[in-house]
């Protein structure tokens, strides 16, 4: 009956506070304007990371979750036509989300880091992403792009589709994640393993690719040039070992 009613108390001041309350917790390198709605259930209609434009964003909090000492909540977050829905819990051990989906336009994100010239669709189908505040701790679901184009690759012919994978176990102990990429179609075939740090911010993917005959005359041109320099296995395949920073 206590928890009851300090669970009642806590919604009924929840509701009381106006949205702009949220902004007495957010850290320093976030900036957040246009507020409506209440604490307990309100929106932010326009967000800043770091001095970049990272859209807007709805919660709908859950206040019996304060009194485990956590912050529970439901999020709807918008960056033009980019759109993710998650259940977020942060709480003393770190941050956990779950049944995070949606996705949109890659070039949505360009504010956020996405090189200029990549274009494509992106969708997100994660069921778990948790980590503690320092490292990640799991991840499991699927990242998967398609229709992607560079205007600086292959003249701006379509690459096709992909799917990036993390199983369960795909965090390891000291926080590095392995995720297994492949094709779902396109002018590529490609079956690749990605190995990341994240204290590091470096990745390393190491796998094969394969041109289909249906293959852009642009793109076949350069997986020649690069055929001659790394040479092909029996069945045609190029090895490919590729390191990058993010």
């Amino acid at each position: 009956m206590i928890a009851i009613g300090l669970a009642a108390l806590l919604a009924v001041l929840i509701a009381l506070l106006p949205a702009s309350s949220i902004t007495h917790f957010l850290p320093s390198s976030v900036h957040a304007e246009d507020f409506s709605g209440s604490l307990w259930h309100g929106s932010v209609g326009k967000l800043s990371v770091n001095a970049r434009d990272a859209g807007a964003v709805e919660w709908h909090l859950h206040p019996a979750a304060l009194l485990g000492m956590a912050v529970a909540a439901d999020l709807h977050w918008v960056k033009v036509g980019f759109v993710i829905d998650a259940a977020v819990k942060l709480h003393r051990g770190g941050l956990t989300l779950h049944a995070v989906k949606g996705g949109g336009p890659i070039e949505d994100l360009r504010d956020l880091g996405v090189a200029a010239g990549w274009r494509g669709t992106v969708t997100l189908d994660l069921s778990e992403l948790r980590g503690d505040f320092t490292k990640p701790l799991a991840a499991v679901g699927d990242v998967r792009v398609s229709n992607i184009t560079s205007a600086q690759l292959a003249n701006g012919a379509d690459l096709g589709g992909y799917d990036l994978h993390f199983a369960e176990g795909a965090v390891g102990a000291d926080g590095n994640l392995t995720a297994q990429l492949n094709d779902t179609g396109g002018p590529l075939e490609l079956q690749a393993t990605i190995r990341y740090s994240p204290s590091e911010h470096t990745g390393l993917l190491t796998g094969t690719l394969r041109e289909r005959p249906d293959v852009p005359a642009a793109l076949h041109s350069e997986l020649s040039n690069l055929s001659q320099l790394r040479g092909r296995d029996p069945q045609g395949r190029i090895p490919v070992d590729l390191e990058f920073a993010l």
